[in-house]
């Protein structure tokens, strides 16, 4: 997987490349990822990335030219993608970056500064996403975000595969509570069926805590699980 991150502030992502499991997947070349600078292709002596919005209004923009050049300097591999880190975009999740992971061989990811960018640049653009319902400073910590989600997800990334699909979000349903050693903390006991090497009980005790907390904790994933449930016929 090839990521292609265009950044007006490349810095911000050294340390993250460099460790924990995406700094091994790296290390392993099963992804590669390429910093670009959008102001390293402005033709101004100034390198000026941003301007007044036409209309007026508070802040900057950032201007097409710069971005545009950014990209098309680019290699383009056949199964590629596009993504504006944007607030307005459709909001990460799970499935979204199993899709990427799974569909895609080179993500080509635009962090947006100040006010945002020029609308120009949607034409660009192969999708927007954001990380939520809020506001953040640039693009840069959710395509963080979106790089570590895609990463994980690839072939060798992660040492035991199973592990990918029994978490939260893989079915609709919160992980369950898991415990280690000591038994006994602070008065706090591990469950009695953890401990009891019933591998049945264990899974039906999981499962039904994953229900519980999600009905309890995220009450629209809940009824995205019992949509799902009555299509299957369950």
């Amino acid at each position: 997987m090839r990521f292609d991150i265009v950044t007006l502030f490349p810095d911000c992502f050294t340390s993250v490349l460099t460790t924990g499991l995406i700094g091994k997947a790296l290390a392993k070349q099963i992804a590669q990822v390429h910093l670009i600078n959008p102001r390293d292709f402005t033709t101004d002596k100034h390198r000026k990335v941003d301007d007044e919005p036409y209309g007026g209004g508070v802040g900057m923009l950032m201007k097409p030219e710069p971005i545009f050049a950014a990209v098309e300097s680019l290699p383009v591999l056949d199964r590629r993608e596009v993504i504006l880190m944007s607030p307005q975009g459709q909001t990460m999740n799970q499935p979204l970056l199993r899709e990427l992971a799974t569909n895609y061989d080179q993500l080509v990811v635009i962090c947006g500064h100040y006010e945002g960018v020029d609308e120009r640049v949607l034409h660009l653009v192969d999708r927007e996403v954001s990380l939520g319902d809020f506001i953040l400073t640039g693009g840069e910590i959710p395509a963080m975000a979106l790089m570590n989600g895609v990463v994980r997800l690839l072939p060798g990334t992660v040492g035991k595969v199973e592990s990918l699909t029994a978490e939260s979000f893989e079915e609709e349903l919160l992980d369950y509570p898991q415990y280690t050693r000591p038994a006994v903390f602070r008065g706090w006991k591990v469950p009695e069926v953890l401990l009891s090497g019933n591998h049945a009980a264990i899974y039906k005790w999981r499962y039904e805590q994953q229900i519980t907390r999600t009905r309890l904790r995220r009450p629209d994933l809940f009824k995205c699980w019992q949509e799902k449930r009555k299509q299957q016929g369950e």
